[in-house]
């Protein structure tokens, strides 16, 4: 059985013993069905893997003892902010955990022009704090040991004002640019991504005054959901970890 690995927002030190969360120690004990002293990975976003057993469990609480802290730096040397126009359904969630396994250093959900999705008050708070522990299942799967940064949603023309990176890209389809005629190998990387149909020729218009680069993947169309992790698998393979 494979060892899991969960999340903690807590501090963690060697010989702690520390009580896990509540939905941690409900997977743990109820979905799992974890024995007492089993052994299971706990990590807080600090870079380290810190090993543990569990000290005591009944059906809703489950207390662990830290026995062994590991380094493990996982992270790619290229920081990638992607920017990305909230859709409809579970593609965004399904973008926000893939490119989570794939790297990404940081999310910020965008309101374009074409996004029909609406999110005011309590409803954004909902979907934020979804889509923050949807990345934290990501990082548990894929053994990440920090978490990307999930932002609140917000207006494109804010995001494309204030995001800072060495190369900044917008991804369409009727750009003749591509990725190898693209500058040299940068740290940082910010990478635009319209809604469904498209960010308009004048937001195109507007991120290309902010000195972002209209970049195409190829001679297809690429669906929302499937453009950003088509563009976060290329730039890790080129100037990432993915090789």
């Amino acid at each position: 059985m494979r060892i899991p690995r969960i999340y903690t927002e807590q501090t963690l030190a060697l010989h702690a013993t520390i009580a896990l969360e509540a939905d941690a120690a409900h997977h743990l004990s109820r979905v799992l069905r974890m024995p007492l002293d089993a052994q299971l990975i706990l990590f807080n976003g600090d870079g380290c893997d810190y090993s543990a057993r569990i000290s005591s469990i009944d059906k809703k609480n489950v207390s662990v003892t830290v026995d062994h802290i590991e380094t493990a730096e996982r992270e790619s040397s290229l920081s990638i902010h992607l920017g990305i126009a909230v859709s409809k359904g579970e593609r965004m969630d399904w973008v926000i955990q893939k490119a989570t396994e794939l790297g990404v250093t940081r999310i910020t959900p965008l309101i374009s022009e074409r996004v029909e999705v609406r999110l005011h008050g309590e409803r954004e708070e909902k979907k934020v704090s979804h889509w923050r522990a949807i990345a934290v299942a990501a990082c548990e799967q894929c053994m990440r040991n920090r978490l990307p940064v999930i932002d609140n949603a917000q207006p494109l023309s804010s995001w494309l004002g204030a995001v800072e990176a060495d190369i900044k890209f917008v991804l369409h389809h009727r750009s003749s640019t591509a990725l190898a005629d693209a500058a040299l190998k940068p740290a940082r990387v910010a990478l635009l991504i319209g809604p469904e149909g498209g960010l308009s020729d004048s937001e195109i218009a507007q991120a290309e005054k902010q000195d972002f680069q209209s970049l195409r993947l190829g001679p297809r169309v690429l669906r929302t959901e499937t453009a950003p992790l088509a563009a976060l698998s290329i730039l890790q393979f080129v100037w990432g970890d993915l090789r």
